[in-house]
Parts: structure tokens; C-alpha cells; sequence
């Protein structure tokens, strides 16, 4: 394997475990959220609904965190161009081979 392809699947196989954790996180936010809203649900009095605001709070609040996770693996992408990391890299290695 050349070191360009090297180089390639380095940073193929860490995207793919980027976006492996971002599955993860928000897999384990709907497990979670599921689970309070559900233990909440079975605990309110007959009389008071679901819908309140501290029923859902966790959800929301975790919910901006799961987006900015989400955000921190496809804005770069977006952004930047697919190509933007291995330009930088090579870069730095050029300024290396400089030095």
C-alpha cells in the first residue's frame, strides 16, 4: 500500500468512526430520554398530564448537545470540502520536510 493510500484509509477510518460515535450518542439519547419520560409518565397522578416542562427538559437540553455533535462531524465536511484534512496534513508535512 503506497503511503497516499495509507494516508487515504487513515482518514476514511476515522470519519467512519466520527460518524460511528455521532449513531452511538443519539442511539443512547432516544434509549434514555425514552426511559425518564417513560418512568415519569407512569408516575404522574391521574389528573396531570405529560406535557410540562420539566418532563422534557433532559430531552431538550441533551438534544442541543447531540446537535452539536452532530454539527462538529458534518459542518467541517460541508464547509471545507471532503478533500480540507488531507490538504492540511500534507501541508504540515511539506512544512516539516522544510524544516
Amino acid at each position: 500500500m503506497t503511503p497516499e493510500d495509507q494516508f487515504a484509509y487513515e482518514a476514511a477510518q476515522e470519519r467512519v468512526k466520527k460518524i460511528k460515535g455521532l449513531y452511538t450518542h443519539a442511539f443512547v439519547y432516544v434509549v434514555v430520554n425514552a426511559l425518564i419520560i417513560f418512568s415519569i409518565a407512569r408516575e404522574l397522578p391521574d389528573n396531570e398530564t405529560l406535557f410540562q416542562p420539566g418532563v422534557f427538559s433532559t430531552a431538550f437540553f441533551w438534544g442541543i448537545g447531540l446537535l452539536g455533535h452532530a454539527l462538529s462531524v458534518i459542518i467541517p465536511e460541508f464547509i471545507l470540502g471532503k478533500d480540507w484534512e488531507e490538504r492540511k496534513i500534507q501541508q504540515y508535512m511539506e512544512d516539516e520536510k522544510k524544516k
